[in-house]
């Protein structure tokens, strides 16, 4: 299979390359067992995380300036916190700044560096992500990450799935909307990315929200290129 004039594939990178549940779920363990919380590590991490769409949207919206994901995590780490009956005022800020750096260090998923690997062969391979470039530099570095551009929300200071975040990233790669395509695991991010005007590569992680997982089990349209996974994405591309 062939994508004819794309030249860079951009990858949404929670949960599509990387294991955020499971990777905060390890961290959060020792914390709250250390702050006497008998709440499972993975509850948690879904609690921190169902606060990600939240706060993001305020920032599409205008009712706040644009900020980094790290901040708006930290803001979600108190509130996940007060949800589960742990003050945060009780706790010394560098335990909790500790914590949220735990975004800093998440796994790949096991095909995640393999796929990338060979895609790159072929194609410029970088993230869109709505992760800040310190995050993506920090998880590259620990994970393997095969990059060939860092690059963050705040490069084009838009938060996905707004158009800015797509188009100003195919526009700081020097290319036209149709020489991008948009990978994920997400079938809302690939539709946003379509709607832009950018080609788009699904394969499904249908363990990221755990056993229970109910959303983006498999490809809800055409895409152009589904897979299974980044290994065989880069089959499919021939890579």
């Amino acid at each position: 299979m062939s994508m004819p004039g794309v030249k860079a594939l951009v990858f949404d990178v929670f949960g599509s390359v990387v294991d955020w549940r499971t990777s905060i779920a390890r961290a959060a363990a020792p914390f709250l067992a250390r702050h006497g919380s008998s709440v499972e590590p993975a509850e948690f991490a879904d609690a921190w995380r169902a606060r990600y769409q939240p706060a993001m949207q305020a920032v599409r919206e205008g009712r706040r300036p644009f900020v980094r994901l790290d901040v708006l995590h930290r803001e979600n780490l108190d509130d996940a916190l007060r949800r589960f009956g742990i003050d945060p005022a009780g706790i010394p800020g560098h335990e909790l700044d500790q914590l949220n750096r735990a975004w800093h260090e998440l796994d790949p998923w096991p095909d995640a560096v393999e796929g990338l690997t060979r895609l790159k062969q072929r194609f410029v391979v970088a993230p869109l992500s709505n992760g800040n470039v310190s995050m993506m530099v920090d998880i590259a570095k620990r994970a393997g990450l095969p990059w060939d551009a860092i690059l963050g929300a705040e490069v084009a200071r838009a938060y996905k799935p707004m158009p800015e975040a797509y188009l100003r990233t195919a526009d700081i790669l020097g290319l036209e909307p149709g020489e991008v395509c948009m990978c994920a695991a997400h079938n809302e991010d690939l539709a946003a990315a379509r709607a832009c005007g950018l080609k788009t590569a699904f394969f499904a992680r249908p363990t990221e929200h755990g056993p229970a997982q109910a959303t983006d089990l498999h490809a809800e349209h055409d895409w152009d290129v589904i897979a299974d996974d980044l290994v065989d994405l880069a089959r499919r591309l021939d890579a």
